[in-house]
């Protein structure tokens, strides 16, 4: 990898076992669709998109030493990410993150993660021992990080000397586990990918536009966010002031995954050198275009 498109991933890289249907749906629906597993986590899908970009990822995670994680090794590099930096687990198992989608949205998920979370600190070894960078000549490069890690290994990140220099790009894994983002909402060089709920709840407030959430987050401290509301807006934040587009409008087949393909869009159109404006509509488009179900998995 070149020092211009290495962007290192770091979270969660699993099998995304997920279940569409036409029909909307509610509690004890029990509806025709289809059930598909591919590779997923949102270190995964940021990855995958930023391969499409033409950039070249390289993993940060933990994947099991079964017949599944080996499997998952295989599908990362056929797809030109690099896997060298990722801790083979002897006795954890990989991954998996189970979805039901009807017409009407994410009806629910299931995230196991429990093999990142008892790997802790061991995905970051590259970063300490020479291969990416140490204690001396930390990693000055973009990273990609995942709020599926814990919040133990999130607060020593946001203190550690190996990540002083990074450019760091950070999403919630999910609405559930956005709080766990506190410990680098004021990290100086950090951008937060959030939507309008995983404001809120590190704002401890409701929020009635992207706009608002973004002003708010700034006010807590934060260094750049860049908020999410579905189809209505997006909104990116810096001391310099908000700014807010409105996302092209389609029809939706499909969610999961999308904040990740907006993040990593995003990323891609700064490496780019595309101005703020631009940069956060192109993140627009390729994530309208995910959702449409027009980009391939």
């Amino acid at each position: 990898m070149t020092k211009t498109d290495e962007i290192l991933c770091i979270g969660s890289v699993l099998w995304d076992v997920i279940g569409r249907s036409a029909s909307h749906m509610k509690v004890g629906s029990d509806v025709p669709g289809r059930i598909i597993r591919l590779p997923g986590g949102v270190a995964m899908n940021i990855a995958m998109t930023l391969r499409r970009f033409g950039l070249a990822p390289a993993l940060l995670t933990t994947i099991g030493k079964d017949a599944e994680g080996i499997e998952l090794i295989n599908a990362c590099q056929s797809m030109g990410m690099n896997t060298d930096f990722i801790y083979i687990s002897e006795d954890l198992p990989t991954d998996k993150y189970m979805a039901v989608e009807g017409a009407n949205g994410l009806i629910a998920a299931i995230a196991d993660a429990h093999s990142l979370e008892a790997a802790g600190s061991k995905i970051l070894a590259a970063l300490q021992d020479g291969r990416l960078g140490d204690n001396e000549n930390p990693y000055d490069g973009i990273i990609a990080l995942d709020g599926n890690l814990t919040i133990t290994l999130l607060e020593e990140i946001s203190n550690s000397p190996y990540f002083a220099k990074a450019d760091l790009r950070v999403a919630p894994a999910s609405p559930g586990k956005a709080e766990r983002l506190s410990a680098l909402l004021t990290h100086p060089n950090a951008t937060l990918y959030v939507n309008l709920e995983e404001a809120g709840l590190l704002c401890q407030r409701q929020f009635e536009s992207s706009q608002k959430a973004a002003k708010a987050l700034i006010e807590k401290g934060a260094n750049r966010v860049l908020v999410t509301d579905g189809g209505k807006s997006a909104s990116i934040g810096t001391s310099s002031g908000v700014s807010t587009q409105k996302p092209p409008e389609v029809l939706v087949t499909r969610v999961t995954g999308a904040g990740d393909t907006f993040m990593a869009a995003h990323i891609a159109a700064e490496l780019r050198g595309e101005a703020e404006e631009f940069a956060l509509k192109r993140a627009l488009e390729a994530a309208a275009t995910f959702v449409s179900g027009e980009t391939p998995l």
